[in-house]
């Protein structure tokens, strides 16, 4: 038998201030984003944004359906978008954060598992680091320099990829 540890790391800063000047422009680009969520069963709205390597910001907000299933996290719209329009411009940075008016959010949201996969794939694709800040509005971040250290187990099976 044989243990391995993994260690997870990330930084947190009490508030957004603490944050570089750049740093704190890409979640506030995040708080935009929010504005476009389409939550009326949850009440509980995401936005994403993703800043390029060419300065491009790129928004993107979860959008729901009655049909629960068929709604995707604010995450996942804005990789796909990136993926199927800017491929070719790498994600330097992505800034997650949420809001509710139900109850006080006092830490940042973090990803779920199907975004946490597509953003280890997207890392993988684009052969760098994608850096992750979730924010908490009025309270602390977390920086997580690239997704591996998020979901150390992702799934990347290298014989699915066919060669060309």
């Amino acid at each position: 038998m044989t243990e391995h540890n993994i260690k997870i790391s990330f930084k947190e800063y009490d508030t957004i201030t603490e944050l570089s000047t750049a740093d704190q422009a890409l979640c506030a680009e995040a708080v935009k984003a929010v504005a476009t969520s389409h939550s009326p069963y949850s009440k509980f709205k995401v936005g994403a944004a993703l800043q390029l390597q060419s300065g491009k910001i790129i928004h993107a907000s979860n959008q729901e359906n009655v049909a629960y299933p068929s709604g995707l996290c604010a995450e996942r719209v804005a990789l796909f978008h990136w993926g199927a329009s800017h491929a070719d411009d790498p994600i330097v940075s992505m800034a997650v954060t949420a809001h509710t008016n139900d109850f006080p959010l006092i830490k940042p949201v973090t990803s779920c598992g199907s975004c946490l996969q597509v953003m280890a794939e997207c890392e993988k694709r684009q052969n760098m680091p994608l850096r992750v800040l979730l924010y908490c509005i009025d309270g602390p971040v977390w920086v997580i320099d690239d997704v591996k250290s998020m979901m150390p187990f992702m799934f990347f099976e290298e014989r699915l990829v066919q060669t060309v």
